[in-house]
């Protein structure tokens, strides 16, 4: 009779156990999600490990002024210094363009014309035919997203699935929506998207077939559809270094260059 007595809790203590382990108290998908908080600190934190890009590529720039594919070098120096040389078939030297918050330089190789002057409102729009802002294109060409001004702002809308986190911030003073496409297994920004409230997009931008460098990772294809301006860029990488120290912001030029202030 004792040894009845004994089995009774027993079996009752085994069948808790099992209950238990056959009914997790939180789901995975809940201990999964990184906060909005650490996310975008986490992002921001990627982006400004690069202190120095340099790659080569193709580049295709489409608007209302321009239609054409080069082949190109871009070397960058952060916050605002930005160097480009282009490339015809079988690497003819065509054009080098430098750029910094304060003036800019573009050397015209084929007539040996040197155009040089401050950095002024429309200046990159002469320059490289690209209607965007100094900072916007350093960012967009070393295949990066900035979010400082989100650092301090929470999200309207914060999504997580599986294999994405999605974050939408909605503008008021400006009537437009920001979203963000983060793959959650490595936190690369996949897409960008700037639209009216209406769902009207005015800009947009890809990136994929990304590549690990250094530890900082960096995206070979960039697609930009900036419906606003009307242009669109499409960047190709082969080759790309980070956070080297021997990269060169000097234009080549030789003595008998034509000098055009602008």
């Amino acid at each position: 009779m004792k040894n009845k007595f004994v089995l009774i809790p027993l079996a009752f203590l085994f069948g808790i156990i099992l209950i238990s382990a056959c009914s997790p108290s939180k789901p995975v998908e809940t201990e999964r999600v990184m906060s909005v908080d650490r996310l975008v600190k986490k992002l921001e934190a990627n982006r400004r490990k690069v202190k120095t890009f340099r790659a080569t590529g193709s580049i295709s720039i489409n608007s209302n002024s321009l239609n054409a594919k080069s082949n190109f070098e871009v070397v960058i120096k952060k916050p605002d210094s930005l160097k480009i040389s282009f490339y015809g078939p079988f690497n003819i030297d065509l054009a080098q363009a430098l750029v910094t918050s304060k003036d800019f330089k573009f050397y015209d190789i084929i007539n040996n014309n040197l155009y040089r002057g401050s950095n002024k409102s429309g200046v990159m729009k002469q320059v490289l035919k690209v209607d965007m802002s100094l900072n916007d294109l350093v960012d967009i060409l070393g295949g990066s997203v900035n979010l400082t001004d989100k650092l301090r702002k929470e999200p309207d809308k914060y999504e997580a699935t599986e294999d994405y986190y999605r974050l939408i911030y909605a503008d008021s003073i400006n009537s437009v929506i920001n979203i963000y496409n983060v793959r959650s297994k490595d936190l690369a920004i996949t897409e960008g998207v700037v639209q009216k409230f209406n769902g009207t997009r005015l800009f947009e931008g890809k990136y994929s077939r990304f590549k690990s460098i250094d530890d900082v990772l960096v995206p070979l294809e960039i697609n930009i559809e900036d419906f606003a301006n009307k242009q669109r860029l499409k960047v190709e990488y082969r080759n790309i270094e980070v956070n080297k120290n021997d990269i060169s912001f000097k234009l080549e030029l030789p003595n008998d260059v034509n000098i055009i202030e602008w």
